[in-house]
């Protein structure tokens, strides 16, 4: 879709005031109460125009095609207006119209505004009306490929996800996300929660995560969503560096390598204090001390909690 402009073309001079077909509203002019604003708004005559007459509407709670298209116009005019969707939602279902039309409109507004709460929640609730998500999945992934880590398209993806049990592939998703960015780190938590709500955490599927996110690592060390992801297992399972021979092994390779990474140093450290070495683990902390000195008070938090071990 090309967005709001090509499929909600300004009408100039087009006013409901001069539309004979509404002649039998009154219009309920802006400001809606009979207090004098502190601070006038400047509307413009357009704005004026419109939304006196979405006030008469839903104050009389029409609901007719006439009604539509004054929501659309509103929400042109102002597209997080929330009252206005509500109300539009309520004449579709009214009116059961057909709701492809009503997806085209939603798709366009994303378009345009991708990040707008109001459009997403709406979208949302028109699938259930209709109950087909079947374009839902190529909707935020066209949107994602313009903004990887856009919140709105997530939540989105999320909910169909989990509502229609539609994961077939999700992983598969997942894994093309993170070869075009590695440090993608919505992508890296999409896929701890495509794991989490299907197959769940058998030390099989454990296991091959840990492997997953190590290769990751090998790519770019400092890289700390793989990190994350791989340490966050462990913790999270209550698991055991020791029951990930092959991890920390490239723990310690990459240490020895001298790579100058905090996020090595951190699970080195968690290493070193599992392996009750706090000695060895006080002596990673100073260095971390150093090479990570924005999180110097952290760092030495961690060391003064070995010496009172």
């Amino acid at each position: 879709s090309s967005g709001i402009n090509a499929e909600w073309p300004l009408r100039p001079g087009r006013m409901y005031a001069d539309n004979p077909d509404w002649s039998d509203v009154t219009p309920i002019p802006l400001p809606y109460n009979d207090k004098e604003p502190v601070v006038q708004i400047m509307y413009s005559e357009r704005f004026k125009d419109v939304y006196s007459y979405m006030a008469a509407i839903m104050k009389k709670k029409e609901y007719s095609k006439r009604a539509l298209e004054l929501t659309t116009d509103a929400i042109e005019l102002n597209t997080a207006n929330y009252t206005v969707w509500h109300y539009r939602r309520e004449i579709l279902r009214d009116l059961k119209l057909d709701l492809k039309a009503e997806m085209e409109f939603t798709e366009s507004v994303i378009a345009d505004q991708p990040k707008n709460y109001q459009v997403w929640h709406h979208r949302r609730c028109v699938i259930e009306m209709s109950g087909d998500p079947s374009g839902e999945l190529e909707l935020t992934e066209n949107t994602l490929s313009s903004d990887a880590k856009n919140y709105h398209a997530w939540d989105h993806r999320q909910w169909v996800l989990t509502q229609y049990k539609i994961w077939d592939k999700e992983l598969e998703y997942v894994d093309e996300l993170l070869c075009k960015d590695l440090r993608n780190n919505s992508a890296w938590n999409h896929r701890f929660f495509a794991i989490d709500s299907t197959t769940g955490w058998s030390k099989d599927t454990i296991s091959k995560e840990i492997d997953y996110a190590a290769s990751y690592i090998r790519k770019a060390p400092n890289n700390e969503s793989s990190w994350n992801y791989a340490t966050g297992i462990i913790k999270k399972q209550n698991m055991k560096y020791s029951d990930f021979s092959n991890f920390k092994e490239l723990c310690r390779t990459l240490h020895s390598a001298n790579v100058p990474s905090p996020f090595l140093m951190s699970a080195l450290a968690d290493i070193y204090i599992e392996e009750a070495n706090n000695t060895a683990a006080s002596n990673i902390f100073e260095k971390l001390k150093e090479l990570d000195s924005i999180r110097i008070s952290y760092w030495t938090y961690r060391q003064q909690q070995l010496a009172a071990c």
